[in-house]
């Protein structure tokens, strides 16, 4: 069996890692790089960076900071935000990068999902969606969360990953920074639709909603920020908790 892996995500604004309530009310929570240094040696299974500003702001995700968390980390690690060519990723993986996120760019032109995985194979390519709950649809959004489409959430997966992506990243925008669990019968469904690994973020505020979304979630992967960041939650005992529950994560 697959072993479950736990994520810390740094969401990246002006090159410090900050954090949010519903996408907004943005805090400090430190160097992205000193940050990465101690989730690798805590026993984290891969990082994400999200530059949340790259899209809004028509900026490249900064190479630079790739290059310093490769000299710093030894577990793999995702880089997302502007990127929309096959350039932008091609620059990310020389600096270190193990995979790149895709989200504004891939609704507005999904054949460059097909690109990206064609050049450098669907192991590198992950899709985020960022999705809100409006009546009894989930909605994909853009551009951290500010502008709304008219793509379905499950239309949209399952269109990403007909295209080639190789994981996709599912944020419950309702949930995020709630710390009140994650959206699991949304993932349950994902996961039950596509054969693409599912990683859950949105919600995280305890070690039980790690284990409900793994085993009612039927998440492949479990991302989060604020209980990391903020020393609420320490991953080794996390792991611990979850193998008591007969989840298999590796230690």
């Amino acid at each position: 069996m697959l072993t479950k892996r736990i994520i810390p995500c740094l969401d990246i604004k002006n090159g410090r890692t900050v954090k949010g309530v519903n996408f907004v009310d943005l805090r400090d929570a430190g160097d992205p790089v000193e940050l990465a240094r101690i989730y690798s040696e805590a026993g984290a299974d891969e990082l994400v960076f999200l530059d949340i500003s790259a899209t809004e702001e028509r900026r490249k995700t900064l190479a630079n900071l790739v290059l310093r968390v490769a000299e710093e980390v030894n577990i793999p690690f995702t880089v997302g935000g502007g990127i929309s060519s096959i350039e932008d990723v091609d620059i990310l993986l020389q600096n270190g990068a193990d995979k790149v996120s895709v989200n504004s760019s891939a609704v507005k032109n999904p054949k460059l999902i097909n690109e990206l995985a064609g050049k450098f194979g669907s192991q590198c390519i992950t899709v985020a969606i960022d999705a809100k709950q409006i009546e009894d649809t989930w909605i994909v959004h853009l551009v951290g969360g500010k502008v709304p489409t008219e793509l379905d959430l499950f239309d949209w997966a399952k269109e990403v990953e007909e295209r080639g992506a190789g994981e996709i990243l599912f944020t419950s925008m309702d949930n995020d920074g709630t710390k009140d669990g994650f959206a699991n019968e949304a993932l349950a469904r994902l996961s039950d639709q596509l054969n693409i690994p599912i990683i859950a973020s949105g919600g995280a505020g305890n070690t039980q909603h790690f284990v409900d979304t793994f085993i009612d979630g039927k998440s492949d992967a479990a991302l989060a920020a604020s209980v990391f960041h903020f020393k609420e939650i320490e991953i080794k005992d996390l792991k611990s908790i979850l193998r008591d529950n007969g989840i298999p994560v590796r230690l």
